[in-house]
């Protein structure tokens, strides 16, 4: 399988994550869905490589610093093509303003508001675990019409 990357930016108040940065794909593989930014892994680049520079280019922000925090497997019977490793990443740290791009179109949400209908199926059940501080390793099979067959999500202490 493919790597591939997501990375949200995200803002804490006390410790605690209170806003995330959420992206409207526009085109392409899981367009009109939010996510973070991310994709493919460039030949001779580095996943964490990787990561900066998708959100650079989706959303228009240098980031300075991340943190891996999950590592998920989605496997595609009925479309091989699509299956991939995806590494995510949380940012706090970085430069620039937001922006729209032709691929995403970034938006800020409340942790309370993340718009989970609006998202692929399998993020609320990773993701909230993400925002309250563990870290995840999990495994997604779909079916077609996005219809999660199978799935396994842990929590890890720590990953590579």
């Amino acid at each position: 399988m493919r790597n591939a990357t997501l990375l949200f930016l995200i803002k804490r108040s006390k410790g605690k994550i209170t806003d995330i940065c959420l992206a409207m794909k526009k085109k392409g593989f899981g367009a009109g869905r939010y996510n973070g930014a991310g994709g493919k892994v460039e030949n001779n680049e580095t996943i964490k490589k990787a990561s900066i520079r998708e959100t650079e280019e989706e959303i228009g922000v240098e980031v300075k610093q991340i943190e891996k925090v999950a590592k998920l497997s989605f496997t595609f019977p009925h479309n091989p093509s699509w299956s991939q490793i995806v590494h995510v990443y949380l940012g706090e740290k970085w430069e620039g303003n937001i922006k729209e791009s032709e691929e995403m179109n970034p938006k800020w949400f409340k942790i309370k508001d993340i718009p989970y209908k609006e998202m692929w199926p399998d993020d609320i059940f990773w993701l909230p675990k993400v925002i309250s501080g563990e870290k995840v390793i999990a495994s997604f099979t779909f079916g077609e019409k996005d219809l999660i067959l199978e799935k396994e999500v842990n929590t890890v202490n720590s990953l590579n």
